[in-house]
């Protein structure tokens, strides 16, 4: 089943996909926007900071406000300038015909531009307790909750540059920075490690992993384990930072967009094109550096404008 050709259809429903739909939609452009459905990932309806609690430092919240509650006030804005959703995942698409087509199960959905805004996931522990306790005590981000834990023993998850970037930051806000890894050596550049080793708030915890979570509806502890002794004992903190990588959700465009190895879309500099003409991505899956709510919605914006100023120079 095919529905007739549309101006734009936007990917994903994080801050990027949502801020493309509301400039888009102010454009006239009628988007239809493809928000993907409920997981306990961050991909899905809103992106990761539906898994989030409080935001407090998106601009205009002085208060802070929930992470749900924040994405639910860009899907109205969207809507009530006419974008459309669609609250399932896209199946497949054919970036080699125009109008581009989207299938969502069944159905083909045309368009003549394609915004990519279908974010990415931290790297979890793959522990049962994580999905309780994320936005409770255990976080994938020091930038947006450090501040939540001045005072206080927290650990960091990792090994590599961000593991240590993580660690040096909280240490401004945290007592202790308890930094645990499976290894007895980092895999951190040497830049990184010599200042997490000099810092006097770090220690360092080897050979050794998280087996579980302590704690009902707040973290109080961490039960590790060495991996050499198989010896287990529980860290008394009050907060957890996984710290192992990210994963961009671009598995719909393995060999059709540009990405770098590790599978982030690549777009021309200062711009949100991809190498298919008419094809613009925003967002975290084409961040890897910054992974902000207000990044993100920058480059939403961005590419809803490319995407604009595209379409209309072909008619």
């Amino acid at each position: 089943m095919s529905t007739s050709a549309r101006n734009v259809i936007i990917i994903g429903s994080g801050p990027a996909g949502l801020t493309a739909a509301i400039y888009a939609a102010r454009a006239n452009l009628c988007p239809l926007v493809i928000e993907g459905e409920p997981s306990s990932t961050g991909d899905q309806p809103g992106g990761q900071l539906m898994l989030t609690t409080e935001v407090e430092n998106y601009p205009g919240f002085p208060e802070g406000i929930m992470g749900p509650e924040l994405m639910d006030q860009f899907r109205q804005q969207a809507e009530r300038f006419g974008a459309e959703f669609i609250t399932e995942k896209a199946t497949k698409v054919d970036l080699s015909v125009r109008p581009f087509q989207v299938w969502v199960r069944d159905t083909v959905h045309e368009a003549d531009a394609v915004i990519v805004s279908t974010g990415a996931q931290a790297l979890m522990l793959g522990l049962e307790a994580e999905s309780r306790l994320i936005g409770h005590g255990l976080s994938t981000c020091a930038t947006c909750d450090g501040f939540f834990f001045r005072g206080q023993h927290i650990a960091v998850v990792g090994g590599g540059d961000s593991a240590m970037e993580e660690a040096i930051f909280l240490t401004r806000f945290a007592d202790k920075v308890s930094v645990i890894h499976r290894r007895d050596t980092l895999r951190a550049s040497k830049i990184m490690q010599d200042r997490a080793v000099a810092n006097p708030k770090i220690e360092f915890i080897w050979d050794t992993v998280v087996e579980d979570l302590i704690g009902g509806d707040r973290l109080e502890g961490a039960l590790i384990r060495n991996v050499k002794t198989g010896e287990t004992s529980t860290l008394p903190v009050t907060g957890l930072f996984v710290a192992i990588g990210h994963r961009p959700n671009s598995d719909l465009f393995a060999g059709v967009l540009d990405m770098d190895e590790n599978g982030y879309l690549i777009v021309a500099p200062g711009s949100t094109a991809t190498n298919i003409d008419g094809v613009f991505a925003c967002g975290d899956v084409q961040d890897h550096t910054y992974r902000q709510a207000i990044t993100a919605a920058g480059t939403g914006c961005m590419a809803a404008i490319d995407a604009e100023r595209w379409l209309e120079a072909r008619h």
